[in-house]
């Protein structure tokens, strides 16, 4: 992604410029000899940084990825360490590694809060679960995560590029939301179900009005308390979708729908439905 790219720019610039030899760093030296695993090599700060910029290089994103977080296993205390965290979560992401990419991006918040850097972190963070979500016919955990982390970008760093871009993320994220509500909804609804079918898109009407789903949702309610021969409900539905969305399709099946017992769109101003509304929009 190219704002991660730019991002990630400073971050690079300063890495390149640092020579690769004779840096200074204090080294974990406890005086008490530690477990090590049994493959386990501990290597000059220099070779380990050195072969993760050759891998960068190369586009060997997960090895990249291993070796940056190495820098930050073997050396914690060095000049490089912060930088190398960073690194690794942006190459997890790169790889389309994306838990570790989170995992990583959450280890540098926690441990560099007030760095420069922290809200490229937060960005870092919010895209890779935003790049996990999946269809609506699966559970949308990672969404509603991703939803959180985006919504943070926006609130800590509101006049950065990375806010920018999370709302428009927010939008499409939400949208996602909406439509698994209106999934589950029409399936209810196909059932016989009306009850369980108004719950599910009464959701998208209060939590979602600004999503491209709310068309839809609104015929679907006409169509439900029709069915359950609540036709003030059903009217009002319908004078709402049609205020809004005179133009739509799901507009005209509402109307056509009410004309069948000879009805017509009349809000009821009593109806959860047009309060809704009324406060939102």
């Amino acid at each position: 992604m190219q704002l991660l790219s730019r991002g990630l720019a400073a971050v690079l610039v300063i890495g390149v410029g640092m020579s690769l030899s004779g840096c200074a760093w204090i080294d974990r030296q406890t005086g008490k000899e530690e477990q090590r695993d049994a493959d386990y090599q501990e290597r000059p700060i220099e070779q380990i940084y050195a072969d993760a910029w050759k891998k960068l290089r190369n586009n060997d994103w997960a090895d990249a990825a291993k070796q940056f977080a190495e820098v930050e296993r073997q050396h914690p205390y060095s000049v490089w360490a912060r930088r190398a965290s960073l690194m690794s979560a942006y190459c997890y992401y790169q790889a389309n590694k994306y838990t570790d990419a989170v995992s990583a991006a959450d280890n540098y918040i926690s441990l560099h809060p007030g760095s420069k850097e922290v809200a490229y972190a937060f960005y870092l963070k919010a895209v890779s679960l935003y790049e996990q979500i999946v269809d609506v016919e699966r559970d949308q955990t990672n969404t509603e995560q991703a939803l959180v982390a985006l919504q943070d970008v926006v609130q800590r760093f509101p006049d950065t590029e990375y806010a920018r871009d999370a709302t428009l993320k927010i939008d499409l994220t939400l949208d996602h939301l909406a439509g698994k509500q209106m999934e589950v909804g029409r399936y209810y609804l196909h059932r016989g179900d009306y009850i369980g079918a108004i719950n599910r898109f009464r959701v998208v009407v209060e939590q979602y009005q600004r999503t491209t789903q709310i068309a839809e949702a609104l015929e679907r309610l006409t169509e439900a308390y029709y069915a359950l021969g609540l036709t003030r409900e059903a009217q009002t539905a319908a004078a709402i979708l049609g205020h809004n969305y005179p133009g739509s399709p799901w507009y005209e099946d509402a109307y056509n729908l009410l004309q069948k017992k000879h009805l017509k769109p009349e809000e009821d101003k009593g109806s959860w439905i047009s309060r809704a509304f009324n406060h939102i929009l």
